[in-house]
């Protein structure tokens, strides 16, 4: 196993509380970046998350969830409450947020240099923690190299403009890039979401990937396109999905040796057979994250069970 060179995951920690039709409310930890951490440390890395957590029950449990699986959580010195999320599932299991989030990372010191960053969705378009964020991403990419989800939250975006233009200065930071179709559309209604990913890939990325629910996933790089179609599986709900596609996108390229200071030349050359790989990889993590409640992304052997019947 490859470690991610010390990867440090940035962002929010989220309990969400998931509502289904005539049952009682589950409290599951979540947020994005906080899924990508715990992924990271299920497939066996040690990634560092640096977020915002409550004294509380809910602070509580997210916290020993994420360092009973191998997560160091570094936190700033902030009183506010654990950020928590109504999620609504319907009939499919699609999950719709209602959020009660506050993000005011101030600068936490690192112990030593990450050789990976990894960023996105609340965390780096909602102030003022996000520029803590936009900051730290900019200091550190010299030595690391850098993913970013958007994971778009239109009711803690703000105005759209705005918005987008937040999100494109951290994918023109990035070299891993992840987005689903949903975010590409909200960012620019009425385009092409492979146009979008092929603008994005122009701005300085090695790799832009976009998952398309049912219907798989695509990644461009400049060697050019894969498509991925997802496995047949019941669906329990789609809570964490995306974020165990990003844990377990990253998982590969850190497997095949693109990740870190010292691998950014040779990520932004990688060839399609690499490419094809880690949308395998990506694309297995996340179905096995959608066959069970909550964001409860994959141990290794589940992985590679899942690559091996897809």
């Amino acid at each position: 196993m490859l470690d991610l060179l010390a990867p440090l995951v940035i962002g929010e920690c989220v309990a969400d509380i998931v509502r289904l039709p005539d049952q009682g409310d589950r409290v599951h930890p979540g947020g994005s970046p906080a899924n990508v951490a715990y992924g990271l440390a299920r497939l066996g890395h040690h990634p560092t998350l640096l977020t915002q957590l409550g004294a509380d029950g809910h602070g509580r449990l997210i916290r020993d969830r994420l360092t009973a699986a191998g997560v160091e959580v570094r936190t700033d010195d902030a009183t506010a409450p654990t950020p928590s999320a109504v999620v609504t599932l319907d009939g499919r299991g699609h999950a719709t947020y209602a959020f009660d989030i506050g993000w005011t990372l101030g600068p936490v010191p690192l112990d030593r240099v990450p050789g990976h960053v990894h960023t996105g969705s609340v965390a780096a378009v909602v102030d003022p923690g996000a520029a803590t964020v936009l900051a730290a991403v900019e200091s550190l990419r010299g030595a690391a190299t850098v993913s970013y989800d958007p994971n778009v939250r239109p009711q803690l975006m703000g105005e759209r403009s705005g918005a987008v233009a937040r999100v494109e200065r951290c994918v023109a930071l990035s070299d891993v890039v992840k987005a689903s179709d949903e975010d590409l559309r909200w960012l620019h209604p009425g385009e092409e979401p492979e146009r979008i990913a092929g603008r994005w890939l122009a701005a300085g990325p090695a790799l832009v990937l976009v998952t398309q629910g049912e219907a798989g996933a695509f990644a461009l790089f400049p060697g050019g396109r894969i498509t991925l179609g997802a496995p047949a599986v019941e669906v329990a709900d789609t809570v964490g999905a995306g974020d165990a596609f990003m844990s377990g996108t990253l998982h590969a390229l850190a497997v095949h040796g693109l990740l870190g200071p010292d691998a950014r030349e040779r990520l932004h050359a990688v060839d399609r057979d690499a490419v094809a790989d880690v949308l395998r990889h990506a694309v297995a993590s996340a179905a096995v994250t959608v066959a069970r409640a909550g964001a409860n992304p994959p141990a290794p052997n589940e992985l590679r069970t899942a690559l091996d019947v897809n």
